[in-house]
């Protein structure tokens, strides 16, 4: 299954190709990146993964129709694999399979052609967005590695933005539910002088949510686990197990293995929380965080470099709005 959407995803470039050559023929297109470099150049432009002479890149493998299939073709749906894919198709029957693959394509395009799918609307706005993507995608390219960004710009980047590499403090939650206010206030008393094994067996035998603990460890002290909480307000401390009353409570409590003093109420629901674990704030070093500095630095680059890239169609395909004809669009704030 895996293999075969690969290589359906290889052949999308071959399928663009037979498209954008039919429109070439008879479509009038008003797409801004017309002209732009196809699936087949961009796969041309990077170094070939298949070895072949320019001769036998030229050699017709197949006939659809009119259409010819040369080697060169097949070489570059090959090439717009990954090089563990490519690996799939070593053996005679596998190539043969890659080669129909790439005639049902044709035969597929020329259908879709002679119907005139083409020129329907829905195609053309498909295939103008995966123009675009695959413009984007050409540009992208001149970016460099990640590993490539010199440790100086990693430095600067981690001076300027240090508050975003602080770790906050995070606790991790357990807890006993019960669904009435005496039951609790009563089990209350007893957990706040419970042991791990006697904190075990009164989430055991009383809590309506006895979901089991994944951490490693006393399976009673983590009985009624709820995992790893920031305080509320703390970006990225949210766990959607946990409710906000709860996540207050348990950062209002001294010592791991102690409980919070009151029953805390989510709803119809009284839960008694207790602290099982604890991390302390720090900060993360430049080479602790030096990985995704760098991913930062190059998405960066990539909104840079795309914005910029939109200028410069702009100006040289002037666009022209007239939102007095927009306004008078009318969306439905109801689904019918």
């Amino acid at each position: 299954m895996h293999a075969c959407r690969s290589l359906r995803r290889a052949l999308l470039g071959a399928f663009l190709t037979v498209t954008a050559a039919g429109c070439a023929d008879g479509c009038q297109s008003s797409d801004p990146v017309a002209g732009a470099p196809s699936a087949s150049a961009s796969a041309a432009a990077a170094p070939p993964a298949v070895a072949l002479s320019p001769e036998l890149r030229g050699k017709v493998l197949a006939r659809v129709g009119k259409r010819e299939i040369t080697l060169g073709e097949y070489a570059a749906t090959l090439e717009r694999m990954n090089e563990f894919e490519r690996l799939r198709y070593q053996s005679p029957d596998r190539r043969k399979l890659l080669l129909e693959e790439m005639i049902q394509v044709e035969l597929l395009a020329e259908e879709a052609r002679r119907r005139g799918l083409d020129k329907q609307p829905a195609t053309q706005a498909r295939l103008r967005q995966i123009l675009r993507d695959e413009v984007l995608r050409s540009a992208r390219e001149a970016l460099p590695k990640p590993e490539a960004i010199p440790v100086s710009e990693v430095r600067a980047y981690y001076d300027k933005h240090q508050a975003e590499f602080q770790e906050p403090e995070r606790r991790r939650v357990a807890h006993l539910e019960v669904l009435s206010e005496k039951e609790g206030t009563e089990l209350l008393k007893k957990a706040s002088t419970a042991s791990p094994k006697e904190w075990g067996q009164l989430v055991g035998a009383h809590s309506v949510d006895r979901g089991r603990s994944t951490a490693i460890g006393d399976p009673d002290e983590f009985a009624g686990d709820l995992g790893i909480v920031a305080k509320p307000g703390v970006e990225g401390g949210e766990n959607p197990k946990v409710p906000e009353a709860v996540r207050a409570a348990v950062f209002q409590i001294a010592k791991v293995g102690q409980v919070h003093p009151e029953l805390v109420r989510v709803g119809n629901s009284f839960h008694i929380v207790r602290l099982i674990g604890k991390t302390d704030a720090r900060a993360r070093s430049v080479q602790e965080a030096e990985r995704a500095i760098r991913v930062r630095l190059l998405e960066e680059r990539a909104k840079k470099l795309e914005a910029d890239l939109e200028r410069e169609l702009r100006a040289k395909y002037p666009v022209v709005l007239d939102e007095a004809q927009l306004a008078k669009l009318k969306i439905p704030k109801h689904a019918p």
